[in-house]
């Protein structure tokens, strides 16, 4: 069997590169190969029989789309050097779930190798982590830039542009794997970017400069400034809240991938004709893909206001529906497309080291496949028009409230759906019962795990704001723990109910037990911040009721306007 001829991508069912090596007894993949060098490496041995031509899983007609043979690659990590760092918002969906049915439908070891050295990655310089764990709530931060790259690519974007974070979403995925959330946030937000220590090629490290009052989308690409610089930026407008990876994705990944899944299902409420962008489709349901679908996510003058805020809407209704196409069995009985997208998605990817393993982001978009449509939360970061900019607006500012609220429900894992409404009545019922005035709690406060200075700034917070007078803190104690806890006696329980609610804190927190003399020489309960602390004022649990955001979920279709 040849497949390194002219034809072997349009008449060679891919399955057949699967050959069995008599010597080891597993099977290998052939791609093509050029000048005597198989793009994958690894033991080779030729076909001898039909038995060793038989593939572990499925079989696929030929790859559509791609013409000739396929160039060779050299086992390994792309380097990021000279390579712009990707565009767009898609690959969180889409090509991270390509990867776990991909491997699924071939189940071979070095077509994984093979897919491991599309990906490149970055370091980020301790910004995000080392690893991923399967048995936690994760954080990832998805990035796209405004960079031309790309066949096509030069109509759309800023031409003069280092790569700047022009499309951001904070994708925050439920610990129990039955919600997630993914919140955009605007490139013209008006925000400081903190000094940032970057990886030189040579190894060394460089702090780029902060900068305080500039867009957010300066917080990538400016002065050098690479994706962990962004991570750090979005990690102090979250207050502290920390981000465990990132991805970022190109202009072409809009249309590969679009175009590996056949098309996504979109609507529009009025006929679009766009010169900027070239999106051109009537109203109504329509289906997108390749040059159409990156003219759909970048089009900003026909929708809403004209503003970037109402382009966001619309790239949140695409994501939904590029979501339901990726779990829909069209996409998941096809081991053709299964394959084209596992390709587009590596290829497509810039991740950092910790996650820069093709096994590594299987096992994620395992975890993520987990999340059904119905509650995957999108919304926007509560932002309002700057004053500064005068009669015109052209940036925004953060809302403070209902954006501390936001991220108080994303840091404390809490669903934006409906999901967790039966948990929340049941901690709810657990905190029934009498309760004191806030004049008579007594509660001395220890600092056990928080930021500095969190149990002076909790006290002041409770004695202004509270009316909790009979309040005294005692600094550190000494030791670290990771929870905030509540102990009381068992005659302080009105004191501790009327405390933790007032505090936001769980049910979990309040621990039946012993109490301590305050300054007065009479018992208290006793407050001990510890690691989750946020700050005073931010409850644990996450607000009573969700913030008033405009949100949507991946499973409603909506017509964009």
């Amino acid at each position: 069997m040849d497949i390194s001829g002219p034809h072997h991508g349009d008449d060679i069912d891919p399955a057949d590169r699967w050959v069995r090596n008599p010597h080891t007894g597993e099977y290998e993949l052939r791609p093509a190969a050029s000048a005597g060098e198989p793009a994958v490496p690894g033991p080779r041995s030729a076909p001898d029989s039909a038995e060793e031509r038989r593939v572990p899983g499925p079989r696929r007609a030929a790859g559509r789309g791609r013409g000739g043979g396929r160039a060779p690659r050299k086992a390994g990590k792309r380097p990021t050097g000279g390579k712009s760092t990707g565009k767009r918002i898609l690959l969180w969906t889409g090509g991270t779930l390509a990867l776990v049915a991909a491997a699924g439908a071939v189940g071979g070891y070095l077509y994984l190798r093979h897919l491991d050295g599309n990906i490149t990655t970055t370091d980020t310089a301790g910004a995000t982590s080392d690893s991923f764990s399967k048995d936690k709530a994760f954080n990832i931060l998805v990035i796209g830039t405004d960079k031309r790259q790309g066949k096509g690519d030069s109509g759309y974007g800023d031409a003069d542009s280092v790569g700047h974070a022009d499309t951001t979403i904070l994708l925050h995925v439920s610990q129990d794997r039955t919600n997630a959330t993914a919140l955009s946030i605007p490139r013209d937000l008006i925000t400081d970017v903190p000094d940032c220590p970057t990886r030189q090629p040579d190894g060394s490290l460089k702090t780029v400069p902060g900068a305080r009052g500039v867009r957010f989308n300066t917080s990538l690409g400016q002065l050098g400034r690479d994706p962990g610089c962004t991570v750090r930026t979005v990690e102090r407008l979250a207050g502290g809240m920390g981000i465990d990876h990132f991805m970022m994705a190109d202009f072409n990944a809009v249309k590969t991938l679009t175009t590996a899944v056949d098309g996504v299902g979109v609507c529009l409420a009025h006929p679009v004709k766009d010169e900027k962008s070239h999106l051109d489709l009537p109203a109504g349901p329509a289906k997108i893909e390749g040059e159409q679908a990156l003219a759909f996510v970048r089009t900003r003058y026909s929708w809403g206001n004209r503003g970037d805020l109402d382009r966001i809407k619309v790239q949140q209704q695409f994501l939904g529906a590029l979501f339901r196409k990726m779990k829909s069995d069209s996409t998941l009985t096809s081991p053709g497309r299964l394959l084209d997208l596992a390709e587009t998605a590596t290829k497509a990817l810039t991740v950092d080291k910790g996650i820069g393993h093709i096994t590594t982001l299987k096992d994620m978009a395992l975890e993520l496949k987990k999340v059904p449509p119905k509650n995957i939360t999108f919304l926007t970061l509560p932002v309002r028009d700057n004053p500064a900019d005068g009669p015109v607006p052209k940036t925004v500012i953060v809302q403070e409230e209902p954006a501390r609220q936001v991220f108080s429900m994303i840091g404390n894992d809490t669903s934006f759906t409906e999901v967790k409404k039966k948990q929340k009545a049941r901690e709810a019922a657990r905190l029934k019962g009498p309760r004191s005035a806030p004049g008579d709690v007594r509660v001395v406060l220890y600092n056990a795990g928080a930021p500095a200075g969190s149990a002076q700034t909790t006290l002041a917070w409770l004695q202004t704001e509270k009316g909790v007078a009979k309040s005294g803190q005692r600094g550190n104690t000494g030791t670290h723990q990771p929870k905030t806890t509540l102990e009381y006696a068992p005659a302080q329980a009105g004191q501790a109910r009327e405390l933790a609610d007032l505090m936001g804190l769980p049910a979990s927190a309040l621990k039946p037990g012993r109490s301590e003399t305050d300054d007065q020489g009479l018992p208290a309960v006793v407050l001990r911040l510890g690691a989750d602390f946020r700050g005073a004022g931010i409850p644990l649990t996450g607000p009573a009721e969700p913030p008033s955001v405009p949100t949507q979920t991946a499973d409603q279709v909506k017509c964009a306007s």
